[in-house]
């Protein structure tokens, strides 16, 4: 295909895209009572627990057009996550004829990996928000009250959701390292000590919160993915040939004696 028939279904592709994003944040600002509800909800489940410590909080909007810029950014975030199918398969369908067979069938297992892997990720996160809420804002003194910025929240919120779901996308770089031969297998393991030590900070830092229930949710089941990735590159490796074959970076390789031209 001629390049400027490659800019002009680019165009086409960028348009329909921008097109749903529109059509998506119309209808979460239609909505935008119901996705606060959703939103805030988190932080009504611990605030008569924080009352009962004494210490008062409120969600609150500063400025005179702060109202708007909240329902604004809160409808932008919530429109993306609604058109995020038309947009993404946009996407898709401008990378899709430039692929091979074999390349297709891996994009295609690629994003049905990550898809559930990063939707049950962000409901884990949601799931921390109210203990997380509850941790921060348990810091202020008996008696003050926390004013709890509306903006502020919002962008909390999205950030600890999004931070879970890209955690969970571990074994997926794992694989894809994997398969390109920047790791094998046998490193993997090797590395398992330092990985789950990683893995176990990375949760206590994104789960700020002295409940370990809370965070060994996250911890293991982002450990038990790392030992799923692990099995993966062993089954990848065997496949190749690779076990055995590997010579070490250190090792000269053997190069065959020179022939003669009439050999």
């Amino acid at each position: 295909m001629p390049l400027f028939d490659h800019l002009a279904e680019l165009r086409s592709r960028l348009m329909k895209a921008l097109a749903a994003v529109v059509v998506g944040v119309v209808i979460a600002w239609y909505f935008y009572p119901e996705i606060l509800d959703w939103l805030t909800a988190p932080y009504e489940q611990v605030r008569p627990t924080l009352e009962d410590e004494g210490i008062d909080t409120e969600l609150v909007i500063s400025g005179i057009g702060g109202a708007f810029q909240f329902q604004l950014k809160t409808s932008v975030i919530a429109g993306l996550v609604l058109s995020s199918p038309v947009w993404l398969w946009q996407l898709w369908a401008f990378v899709l004829p430039a692929l091979h067979r074999h390349e297709k069938r891996a994009a295609l297992l690629l994003t049905a990996t990550c898809l559930p892997l990063f939707l049950g990720g962000a409901w884990i996160g949601y799931w921390t928000f109210p203990k997380a809420i509850e941790l921060l804002v348990g810091f202020a003194p008996e008696g003050w009250t926390n004013l709890l910025n509306g903006a502020d929240y919002l962008s909390f919120a999205t950030r600890m959701i999004l931070l879970f779901g890209v955690g969970a996308q571990i074994p997926v770089v794992v694989v894809i390292l994997n398969r390109i031969g920047a790791v094998s297998g046998e490193q993997l393991i090797r590395a398992r000590p330092w990985i789950i030590v990683g893995i176990f900070v990375f949760a206590a830092i994104a789960t700020p919160t002295v409940d370990p229930v809370t965070f060994l949710f996250l911890a293991i089941p982002m450990s038990v993915l790392y030992f799923v990735s692990e099995i993966i590159a062993r089954v990848t490796d065997r496949r190749r040939g690779r076990s055995g074959e590997r010579v070490d970076d250190e090792e000269a390789s053997t190069l065959d004696a020179p022939r003669g031209l009439d050999d």
